[in-house]
């Protein structure tokens, strides 16, 4: 067999048998081989964006990676800015990139160029395979990186000709077995468990969990105020950010018992790579993605436990404020970092507290959530009380739009979320629906959330995917309908038109640029010519309509979740940030 038969077969044997791919020229002996190997899918996509998106997406869903197929530096390039994405999910992903053939790279030809440079910066991983007697072993060592843990990118190139070499003798097994080449390769000999099953996280040492916990229950005993500057801090002035793995059933339970013991303030991430809600699930107020309202919510902390989260920062620089968001004189401590069992911890964390005598006298089960964050002040663990919005009537708001959501919101939906500054009442909205996941736009580049949505459909085709997306962000990647007609899933788009790009018109204001001009309005201004997003969807073979009342809104949603296959849903709202 070929070398390019060889990287599908060896993939699938590693438990990675779908592949997001935009090929060109250099890729299509692999294109070919897909023939002869039918357990790798093959789902095709329009533009490179949409591959690298969908692979985030799937890897999301399943903890597994999904391999993606780029042609050259340019197909790349193309696919970057979502594995940008996918490298702040830490999610697993295998990268394969088609190069030209090894003896033709020295004529520089119009397509060559330097692969390396522009995948590192996001890639966990990189090699390139030198010979076609290592492309089975390195293709194993790809997954093996990819998994981790934590999850990561794993970049593989592979020259064209490599691909329609013959393979001599059996294919080699993984193993450190020296090579030819430039010894950019790492992880050898980790080989990755059976499909499915990812490698065992590290467990968090007695020692830290029980320094965090002392720390914790001399917080609780403080009666209130400042324990100053050399006593015990109160229970206020601790707080636990918590991210990642945590974010599961199990650690979003062990969390809300930890806080309930302390009394410490408990935020998650601002934008999680994916988190369990609804169906009895404790809800974790997010940390703001506006510096001055997240600061207000750390304001008092001297003590910030972080779970499988780094410590905050502002999203951008502003004349003026802090970069960092961790305050003066806080103390960080990490009780779980990305390559740790974070679940374990939390529970061993919550008994180790039990057993220092600190129980919450209000239960698990009372009180709510203000801005202080669960726990704060001694309150309660709020827990969602399973009553959904009543379907709202009306012209259409930001508000009405995330109750008529609210209302209809199916059970064991996965919410891709990138509905921006439009969409900001959504999530308060669901919190008392059914069980769902939700992912989020973890590295802030735009054009994710439609090929989200697309990998977490093929990866859970039995389960609703509904897609909140901007409409500025979704002509970054609108190809991913047409995929998701080609593909038959089950995901509803909604697009959120406000006709602008609301954030950079707040932005415009905090980074202090002065009174905005005519000129300056127009470059935030996308009514002009208006998108009409249910042709564009037409004409990629998805069914559309547009709406502009709440009840149509709400009637809409729920003919596209009982129909198979993909909607589209264009809600009109009122312009901009209103």
């Amino acid at each position: 067999m070929n070398g390019a038969e060889v990287l599908l077969r060896t993939l699938v044997e590693e438990g990675v048998d779908v592949c997001f791919a935009n090929p060109g020229t250099s890729e299509m002996q692999f294109v070919a081989a897909l023939d002869r190997v039918p357990a790798m899918r093959g789902v095709l996509a329009l533009f490179e964006g949409v591959a690298t998106g969908a692979a985030d997406g799937y890897g999301r869903m399943t903890g597994s990676p999904a391999a993606t197929l780029l042609h050259l530096g340019p197909g790349m390039a193309n696919g970057i800015a979502n594995l940008h994405n996918a490298r702040r999910a830490r999610t697993p992903l295998v990268n394969l990139v088609g190069d030209h053939a090894t003896y033709h790279q020295v004529y520089d030809a119009p397509l060559q160029s330097d692969i390396r440079s522009l995948a590192t910066p996001v890639s966990g991983y990189y090699s390139s395979v030198p010979r076609v007697e290592d492309m089975a072993w390195l293709a194993r060592e790809a997954v093996a990186a990819a998994l981790g843990p934590p999850g990561r990118v794993a970049t593989l190139v592979v020259p064209a000709d490599l691909t329609w070499t013959e393979v001599p003798g059996s294919v080699p097994p993984i193993g450190p077995q020296a090579r030819a080449g430039s010894g950019e390769h790492r992880a050898v000999g980790r080989r990755k468990p059976p499909p499915g099953i990812a490698p065992a996280r590290s467990r968090v040492e007695d020692a830290r969990v029980e320094e965090i916990a002392g720390i914790l229950a001399a917080a609780s005993r403080v009666p209130g105020g400042s324990g100053g500057s050399g006593g015990a801090a109160s229970a206020g002035e601790v707080t636990i950010l918590i991210g990642g793995g945590a974010l599961r059933e199990r650690g979003l339970s062990a969390s809300a018992l930890v806080a309930a013991r302390s009394g410490a303030r408990l935020y998650c991430e601002t934008f999680p790579a994916r988190i369990e809600r609804g169906g009895g699930l404790p809800e974790v107020q997010r940390l703001a993605y506006l510096a001055e309202l997240a600061g207000a919510q750390l304001d008092g902390t001297r003590h910030l436990v972080l779970v499988d989260a780094k410590a905050p920062v502002s999203f951008f620089a502003y004349p003026g404020k802090p970069s960092s968001l961790v305050p003066d004189g806080c103390v960080l401590h990490e009780l779980a970092g990305g390559g740790d069992d974070s679940e374990d911890a939390l529970e061993r964390l919550a008994d180790a507290l039990e057993g220092l005598g600190c129980r919450s006298a209000a239960g698990i089960g009372a009180g709510g959530i203000g801005a202080g964050g669960i726990g704060a002040g001694g309150a309660g663990v709020r827990r969602p009380t399973a009553a959904r919005p009543e379907p709202p009537s009306g012209p259409l708001s930001a508000s009405l739009l995330a109750a008529a959501i609210g209302a209809v919101l199916p059970e064991g939906a996965i919410v891709s979320d990138e509905g921006n500054t439009a969409g900001l009442f959504v999530a308060g909205a669901t919190a008392d629906g059914p069980p769902h996941d939700w992912l989020c736009l973890t590295g802030g580049a735009i054009g994710q959330g439609l090929p989200l949505a697309t990998g977490a459909a093929v990866a859970c085709p039995d389960r609703p995917v509904l897609c909140l997306e901007a409409d500025g962000s979704a002509m970054y990647s609108t190809q991913a309908l047409w995929t998701q007609a080609r593909e038959g899933l089950n995901v509803t788009t909604v697009v959120l038109a406000n006709r602008s790009y609301a954030v950079l018109e707040m932005e415009l204001d905090r980074v202090g640029a002065g009174a905005r001009g005519p000129l300056a309005a127009s470059m935030l201004d996308i009514a002009n010519p208006e998108l009409n997003f249910v042709r564009l969807a037409e004409g990629m073979g998805v069914e559309a309509c547009r709406v502009s009342d709440a009840k149509d809104l709400t009637l809409a949603l729920e003919r596209a979740f009982a129909e198979p296959g993909p909607h589209l849903v264009e809600a009109v709202l009122p312009r901009g940030l209103s």
